[in-house]
């Protein structure tokens, strides 16, 4: 990871303050993401104020992390392109937001999911470098942040939350009041100002009964999200639920071109991304994706429809 530290972050720039702490925790382990999550960072710090010197110092900062990232990581193509970062990123949303959807039907409630939760809807406003978020994702985030600020208000009010979508009002996740440890924002120099903490506002205040969340079938079964060690929790193992792998779809076996196929370059391009998404998939050991995707591709490439 790139050496060079970030000033203080400007309390213009608070609602990317933890896009970039996630980077910063995935640095090691996932520096694709981490990668993307700065970016995100960037983009949306020059929407927000490019012109005042704290503000341009920052980005001019962040974007030198940025450039020495590319250029430690410049034979990935995750990073090199975007089709495939994209699938990457996605992936891993999913792969959190599934494992704190499975803690949460199976009714055991804790830091790590709570997080897990809210960094899944973080990494899905990763999402948006890449272009607008499809529905599903966007319901996914929503979801989310809702799930990680109910949850939390419910423990701290010695109260036992209620597993799965529910019909429930508006909550507020104090993100920086619950990651206790994390003292520093970036390389142990940007230090979080009292004023940068993250209230929910895009909470959504609608009732969530009817909310489509198809339960977390296919969590992988390593843990997404790390909880800083004096947080009390005293484990986080995870039970993955058995993965359900779909058949092969019949029709694939007598599907025939006809010659009379003429596929599009969009066609082709949708193609190529349902292999890269089934390519990502298996770096999570995530057979049932990858099978649903490398299916989808199949069929597109023989049928001309999907």
């Amino acid at each position: 990871m790139a050496a060079t530290a970030l000033p203080p972050l400007p309390p213009q720039f608070k609602s990317i303050q933890h896009h970039l702490r996630t980077a910063q925790e995935l640095d090691k382990r996932e520096p694709v993401v981490a990668y993307y999550c700065r970016l995100y960072a960037m983009q949306t710090g020059m929407k927000i104020d490019s012109k005042t010197p704290e503000c341009r110092k920052f980005l001019s900062k962040l974007m030198d992390q940025l450039e020495a990232m590319k250029k430690q990581f410049g034979d990935n193509e995750a990073i090199t392109q975007e089709i495939v970062g994209s699938a990457h990123v996605e992936n891993y949303a999913l792969k959190m937001f599934l494992y704190a959807d499975n803690e949460d039907r199976a009714g055991q409630f804790h830091k790590n999911m709570i997080k897990s939760f809210y960094t899944a809807s973080l990494l899905i406003d990763v999402l948006t470098v890449f272009g607008e978020l499809t529905e599903e994702n966007a319901q996914h985030r929503k979801y989310a942040r809702w799930k990680a600020a109910y949850i939390h208000n419910c423990l701290k009010n010695g109260e036992t939350p209620q597993p799965g979508p529910i019909g429930l009002e508006g909550e507020s996740f104090d993100a920086d009041r619950e990651e206790a440890g994390s003292s520093s924002l970036q390389g142990g120099t940007a230090q979080p100002t009292s004023s940068s903490t993250y209230e929910a506002n895009n909470i959504p205040t609608s009732n969530y009964t009817g909310i489509h969340i198809p339960p977390g079938a296919h969590a992988p079964a390593n843990t997404p999200a790390e909880i800083p060690h004096n947080t009390g929790v005293t484990s986080n193992t995870i039970h993955p639920a058995p993965e359900n792998i779909p058949a092969v779809d019949p029709s694939l076996y007598t599907a025939q071109s006809t010659g009379e196929v003429r596929l599009t370059p969009e066609d082709f391009t949708r193609a190529q991304k349902y292999c890269k998404y089934a390519g990502s998939a298996l770096q999570y050991e995530d057979v049932n994706t990858a099978v649903q995707n490398l299916q989808k591709a199949l069929k597109l490439l023989i049928t001309g429809r999907e």
